[in-house]
């Protein structure tokens, strides 16, 4: 069958509730491409009108992760939709052969399906279905989003052509407002994503029952298990963010655009966060020393249980406060004992006390050995004495044994007599030198 004088129709790959799926060939352009078909027995009398709306939103997306519309027209009363053609499964044939998917791969699809739900939100388009049967998988393993039949843009006040408090979408993956016949919103998207990849990591979904009624009331009040409880190992990071998905009010869900650039940084793995670069305590005029950037071993794990700093193991880092007013300080320094390379404050403070009362001591002794040893209070005062009063004394003769002569009589003068004194001359009456007579 020949659509539009160029698109070929050959196998049938799929159908749905408004219309059918066709591989088909462009034998204008010789490229393969996917044709869906409004199914012509179709008695909904929006039918029609839903499909046009599916090519005029999914037509304003042009993104790698999203299908892109080709073309668009209608074939003897029937209406159709040309898009890219995905050469892959979609993740509902992926779970039923291998029934969940290690956490590396759920959160690469995590990343590109919530960057596909990211350019829709911000073109004013909700896609309200978010199922595992609407994301394919290409050759290469690419996420793409399709299926956009009953998305709705956020302005449309008539909620997509549906009836007022109808609730459409799958319940399996239905955020809890809309469980309320509220209107849909990105938040509810990011919802049905997080089911997706709950059910992607666990190989169930988070909430199932008999009947839809019953899975609507568990997405309203029913906290999900978490995937630990399961037996199923995930960072904890990964599990966290997997419930921030799930959270029953919408204002505390993340957007897609966070979730996109979160899975993408490789953030659900869990590495530590860096510590603010340190400041340690260098001498005045140095510059301080900054930490090196925090290293991952080939692993992906972070070199050591913190990240790196250039600091010794053992050692303590202090990190500075905020800086306050010149010539204060803050009071909380001024008791609280600091721990700095090992010791403390007080017993800097204690080798201080030591140090100053050394020194004190030392000058106390050093101030009365020069009062002791001075000449002020020598045992040996020696006035000076009168040359013309010293008797001569033979050479080599120690001064000790012959002491000046003072006015008092003292041995070993000539006043007494003594041995090894001399006699002093007498003035005689004549210079013939007669001597006088004692």
């Amino acid at each position: 069958m020949l659509i539009a004088g160029r698109y070929r129709l050959k196998t049938a790959i799929g159908r749905g509730a408004m219309g059918e799926v066709w591989r088909a060939y462009d034998e204008m352009l010789g490229r393969p491409v996917a044709v869906k078909l409004l199914l012509a027995q179709h008695t909904d009398p929006t039918a029609a009108a839903r499909f046009r709306l599916e090519a005029q939103t999914a037509g304003r997306l042009q993104h790698p992760n999203v299908v892109g519309v080709v073309d668009f027209g209608e074939q003897e009363g029937r209406l159709f939709l040309v898009m890219e053609l995905v050469e892959g499964d979609s993740l509902h044939r992926v779970l039923a052969q291998a029934g969940s998917l290690p956490a590396e791969e759920v959160a690469r699809i995590a990343a590109q399906a919530a960057a596909g739900l990211a350019v829709a939100h911000e073109q004013g388009i909700v896609h309200r279905d978010i199922k595992p049967g609407n994301l394919l998988l290409d050759a290469v393993g690419s996420v793409k989003i399709g299926d956009f039949g009953i998305a709705r843009f956020m302005d449309d006040p008539g909620g997509a052509l549906t009836a007022t408090g109808q609730i459409v979408g799958t319940s399996l993956y239905i955020a809890p407002e809309r469980a309320l016949g509220q209107p849909a919103g990105p938040p509810s998207d990011v919802y049905s994503l997080g089911c997706v990849l709950y059910q992607l990591l666990t190989g169930r979904v988070p909430f199932n029952a008999e009947s839809a009624i019953a899975v609507l009331h568990h997405h309203l009040d029913t906290p999900p298990v978490p995937p630990r409880e399961l037996g199923i190992g995930l960072p904890p990071a990964f599990e966290n963010y997997l419930l921030g998905l799930l959270a029953k009010r919408p204002e505390d869900r993340p957007t897609a655009r966070q979730t996109a650039e979160w899975f993408a940084a490789g953030s659900w793995r869990g590495r530590p966060e860096p510590l603010p670069a340190a400041t340690p305590r260098t001498a005045p005029g140095t510059a301080p020393r900054t930490a090196p950037e925090p290293r991952a071993t080939t692993s992906g794990t972070p070199a050591g249980a913190w990240p790196e700093t250039g600091l010794p193991p053992g050692s303590v880092t202090t990190y500075a406060f905020p800086s306050t007013a010149a010539g204060t300080a803050p009071a909380h320094r001024g008791r609280r004992r600091q721990r700095t390379g090992g010791r403390t404050v007080s017993a800097r403070r204690s080798r201080t006390v030591s140090t100053v009362a050394a020194v004190v001591i030392f000058l106390g002794a050093l101030l009365v050995g020069i009062a002791w040893f001075s000449p002020d209070h020598s045992s040996a005062d020696t006035p000076a004495t009168d040359p013309s009063s010293t008797t001569n004394q033979a050479p080599g003769t120690p001064s000790s044994l012959n002491p000046p002569a003072t006015g008092g009589k003292k041995p070993g003068t000539g006043d007494d007599g003594g041995p090894g004194s001399q006699p002093a001359p007498k003035k005689g009456k004549d210079k013939g030198g007669e001597d006088d007579k004692g």
